[in-house]
This record gives structure tokens, C-alpha cells and sequence, in this order.
């Protein structure tokens, strides 16, 4: 297949109100070309249909019909991240004809792991048939599925787009990958030719909750409140001592699993201060399981832009730990980006999960295509 140019669509489990648009010319293999990229916001009556339908999941648990909200929640998010793309094509000067594929993520509600006794569950709100009737573009979509399916975790998928940006730069063991959104993911060469993943531990979503908990805004701008707070050490051994951080990977998170409550009773800016330290200290113990322990973090979503994290990381991890953009990437963008490479690669019937990022058997492509033209 010859590079061409795809469009990624992202939005994170910490429901910040934005998608993440990106493009990308690409073969599915590696990068030919970075294109242009924005955050378009949501209107808030999205955001908030968006909010009730992960309560209704959390309720709901794969148990019975799904919650009628969906429906409702799934059509309102891809309408509005079609309307978003149409805008973001007509701004670049971009033909709907020039692009081969829209990977289009949609929003999680529920991720739920898999255990030795069952296979995992994970929904994503998004209809690619919808959208691509919208557009006229190809949609490939439901990337999830179908590793769930196969026995996988579902999560992460980010690795092989990892790997290529890895490589474009000639990073090797000594570098890692951290995506730090509501949950952090962490990608590494487990040897020269194979890449595994797995998730970390929470990203930001305790902390933007605890935050929003104390009515103090929807994150911890700047790192202003953990910056001031003081951690609890003695919280944070026992918070260390969680069974999740030290199993063998490949491993899955829902946004859900660690929550805000691990700062209960603690003052609001101690609370702060020691998510934070955790987020750090989990990411700590993942590369403890690496087969070469990595030197060298390279920090993408949105946990790089607090200085509270980011002196986390490089205190607690043992690792130097330095934002996206310190290599050239396009931190706010690899999310998007990657789903645009994902896409090509179904297209061209390539893997995008293997047994050392998802748990899977052998590697298997995913996602639907909805045909737009």
C-alpha cells in the first residue's frame, strides 16, 4: 500500500470536552508525513450526554440491555466529531477525496479486563456507518472488539504507532513510550523486533476528580495544587502494594479501576499531591517488569503538561522522564494520530494487536469499515 493520507479522531476517557483531530500520510508501517491537527471542542450538551452515559455504564456493567442513553449519547458524539472533521478539512484546504480513512476511536464507557475465568467487555460509543454516510470517507471504527473477542485485553493499542515513532528516532530499549490520559499506557521494544503494552495505573483521571470533587475546577491546572500539597508516604506505600502493579503484563484498565477515593480523609491539596505521586510511583513499578529497564521516558497526552507529574515521574521512576515535543513529536496529537495509523493498517489487513500488548495468541488486525464512497 502507498502512504496516503488518514484522518484520527480521538476523545479521552477524562471527558475534557475536545476531540482531537489529527492527519497523517501514512502506509501503516511508518510515517510519511505529519499533517495538520486541532482540538475542536464539544458543545456542552454533547459533553454532558457524554457524562451520563458513563454513569449509565458503570451501573449497567455488561449486565442486561445496554442503557438507553447510549443511543442517544452515540449519535449526538458522531455527529459532532463528523461536523468537526467537515470543519477541520474545509480550514486545511483538504479534499474529502484525498483521504483514505478516518479512524475514528469513539468514546469509552466501559472497559472491563478479562480474567482467567471469562473473556474481557469493552464499549466504545461511535457509529463509523453514520459518519461515513456523513463525510463520503472510509471510517474504519470498534478497534476494540475484536481483540476482546480473541481473548485480548482490548487495551492498549497505541503500541505499534509508538513503535514507529520509536523508530523514526532510533530509540531502542533504553526508551519507553508513557501516555498519560485518564489512564497511563506505557509502549517498549521487548526486543528488536517486538513492541509490548500494557497499562500503568490511573493517568489523570483521579486527580482531575478529585479536583472536581472539591469544586476547585476540572483539573489541577499547572500542577498547582499537588505543587502545594504534601504527599502522604505512608498512603502512598500501601497504595504501591496494589496486586494490579506488579502482574505480569499484557494488562487493561478501565478509567475506573483507581479512583479519587485513594485520597479520602487526606486534606485537598495533600489528596492532590499524593494521586499524583501514585500516577507516578505505578508507572515506577511498570518498568520494574521491563526485560531492560528503560532510561528514558518520552511523556504524550495530556499528564505532560503538569509540572506536578512530570517532576513526579522523574523523582519516583527512577527514569528521566521529558515530554513528547523534546523529540520532535506533537504531544497533544500522537492519541489522534495514531487511530489514523491504525486505520491504514486495517485497510492493508495489517496487525494492530500482538500477544505482548494485548494478550492475544498471535497478531490480528481490528476494527470495522464502514464504506463512505
Amino acid at each position: 500500500m502507498q502512504p496516503a493520507w488518514a484522518i484520527g479522531l480521538m476523545t479521552g476517557t477524562v471527558l475534557d470536552g475536545n476531540i482531537d483531530i489529527a492527519a497523517i500520510r501514512t502506509d501503516g508501517t511508518a510515517v510519511a508525513e505529519f499533517g495538520p491537527w486541532r482540538l475542536s471542542p464539544y458543545r456542552q450538551e454533547v459533553r454532558d450526554l457524554l457524562a451520563q452515559a458513563v454513569q449509565a455504564a458503570l451501573g449497567w456493567r455488561f449486565e442486561g440491555a445496554e442503557p438507553a442513553i447510549f443511543a442517544e449519547a452515540e449519535r449526538a458524539l458522531t455527529t459532532a466529531q463528523a461536523d468537526a472533521v467537515a470543519e477541520f478539512l474545509v480550514a486545511e484546504g483538504i479534499a474529502a477525496s484525498e483521504v483514505a480513512a478516518i479512524g475514528f476511536h469513539g468514546q469509552t464507557v466501559l472497559h472491563r479486563a478479562p480474567t482467567k475465568d471469562r473473556k474481557g467487555d469493552t464499549r466504545q460509543l461511535g457509529d463509523g456507518a453514520l459518519m461515513a454516510r456523513q463525510l463520503g470517507i472510509d471510517v474504519v471504527y470498534d478497534f476494540r472488539t475484536a481483540d476482546v473477542r480473541a481473548g485480548g485485553q482490548g487495551a492498549p493499542l497505541v503500541a505499534s504507532y509508538h513503535a514507529a515513532l520509536m523508530r523514526s528516532i532510533k530509540a531502542g530499549q533504553e526508551t519507553a513510550v508513557l501516555n498519560l490520559g485518564g489512564v497511563g499506557n506505557l509502549s517498549a521494544f521487548a526486543d528488536a523486533n517486538h513492541v509490548l503494552a500494557f497499562d500503568t495505573g490511573p493517568g489523570n483521571a483521579p486527580l482531575n476528580d478529585w479536583i472536581k470533587q472539591h469544586g476547585k475546577g476540572e483539573m489541577d491546572r499547572d500542577g498547582a495544587f499537588s505543587l502545594a500539597g504534601t504527599v502522604d508516604e505512608a498512603r502512598l506505600k500501601r497504595l504501591l502494594e496494589h496486586p494490579y502493579l506488579v502482574a505480569p503484563y499484557p494488562k487493561s484498565l478501565d478509567r475506573y479501576d483507581f479512583t479519587a477515593a485513594m485520597a479520602e480523609g487526606l486534606p485537598f491539596a495533600d489528596g492532590a499531591a499524593t494521586l499524583t505521586a501514585f500516577t507516578a510511583g505505578a508507572v515506577g513499578r511498570g518498568l520494574d517488569l521491563l526485560p531492560v529497564r528503560p532510561q528514558r521516558i518520552i511523556v504524550c497526552g495530556g499528564g505532560r503538561r503538569n509540572p506536578a507529574i512530570m517532576a513526579a515521574l522523574n523523582a519516583r521512576t527512577g527514569a528521566k522522564a521529558i515530554p513528547a515535543e523534546a523529540v520532535g513529536w506533537r504531544g497533544d496529537a500522537i492519541e489522534a494520530e495514531c487511530f489514523a495509523f491504525l486505520a491504514m493498517r486495517r485497510k492493508a489487513g495489517l496487525p494492530i494487536s500482538f500477544p505482548l500488548t494485548t494478550g492475544v495468541l498471535e497478531p490480528i488486525t481490528g476494527g470495522r469499515i464502514a464504506v463512505g464512497r
